[in-house]
């Protein structure tokens, strides 16, 4: 019996790379990924192919990887770049879609972290800038002591509701739908906190409903972190030194270490996965260190340290 074809299938590797792109983001969706990452992982792969719109089909995009990776900018940028499209041609290769990773082999660059150090004084003046005759006044200045006091992601703060404090107990609760790991963590508050908070809810309109996040815009509508930026710079227009979001996070890393917290407790606080994060905010300075070592060596507890001279033997 003569062979015969009665229906062409298409390969997989004519799928375009807007296709494939769409079925990685929905795996990683059904994998729980916060709808900022998969907002991260489109912007990036899309910026890359924009600039090169055919690579994915003509046998250049090996080429085309590197010159993109090549371009003038900081380790920082650079791996966050590689990260992304790693991630999503690792997959690609996984699914047929392309026979080889053009990432493979190219190695992260070194940057050096970097730490904000907020002087104190300067803090402590933030904390007073708001004005407390405004709502918005009000919510800034509980939004700042608040983060002062456990570190939380910006983000993650502006997504609270009424229900995820429990201020009798002086707790917080960050849900796994609003955290940027997915999973929920519980945070103690000081009572400073609470009072703080508690005001700016005795503050909020009437009309509002609970689902209206805690720390929203005078008109009841959820705030983003941009907005939030806004308003710290005006307040480090004020100051002459310039305070972003982050850096208050910052801020309550660098100072719980130096407070006596130990870097397992920070890593809870702040909602970091593994250690490898929360290590940047251990490298202080020569100062701090020094001082840690002077209260934590063993040798304190095995050794007199009493300044006495008694017998030289010779």
């Amino acid at each position: 019996m003569g062979k015969r074809v009665t229906k062409i299938s298409q390969s997989k590797s004519k799928k375009s790379f807007e296709d494939a792109l769409n079925e990685f983001l929905l795996l990683k969706r059904a994998e729980g990924r916060s709808e900022t990452t998969l907002s991260d992982y489109e912007r990036h792969v899309y910026y890359f192919f924009n600039r090169y719109p055919t690579s994915w089909t003509d046998n250049t995009l090996k080429n085309c990887v590197l010159q993109y990776m090549s371009d003038d900018i900081k380790p920082a940028t650079y791996n966050i770049r590689r990260a992304y499209l790693k991630t999503f041609f690792e997959w690609s290769v996984n699914e047929g879609y392309l026979d080889v990773n053009p990432l493979e082999g190219l190695k992260k660059r070194k940057a050096q972290e970097r730490i904000v150090d907020v002087p104190e004084e300067i803090l402590a003046k933030l904390i007073k800038l708001p004005d407390q005759t405004s709502f918005t006044g009000v919510r800034d200045k509980s939004l700042i002591i608040f983060t002062l006091d456990c570190g939380i992601r910006p983000k993650e703060a502006l997504s609270l509701t009424i229900s995820d404090f429990d201020l009798k107990r002086l707790i917080v609760t960050i849900p796994a739908t609003e955290a940027k790991t997915r999973i929920a963590r519980t945070l103690p508050l000081l009572q400073s906190t609470v009072n703080a908070i508690n005001h700016l809810i005795e503050v909020r309109h009437s009309s509002w409903k609970d689902n209206v996040p805690v720390f929203c815009s005078n008109e009841g509508t959820k705030m983003n972190t941009s907005s939030w930026g806004d308003r710290l710079e005006l307040y480090s227009k004020q100051l002459g030194f310039k305070v972003s979001p982050y850096d208050l996070r910052h801020s309550f890393a660098l100072l719980y270490l130096r407070s006596g917290g130990n870097a397992f407790g920070l890593q809870a606080s702040l909602g970091h996965t593994d250690m490898n994060m929360s290590k940047k905010y251990v490298n202080l300075s020569g100062r701090d260190l020094q001082e840690a070592h002077n209260l934590a060596s063993p040798l304190n507890r095995l050794i007199d340290n009493k300044k006495r001279v008694g017998k030289i033997k010779k």
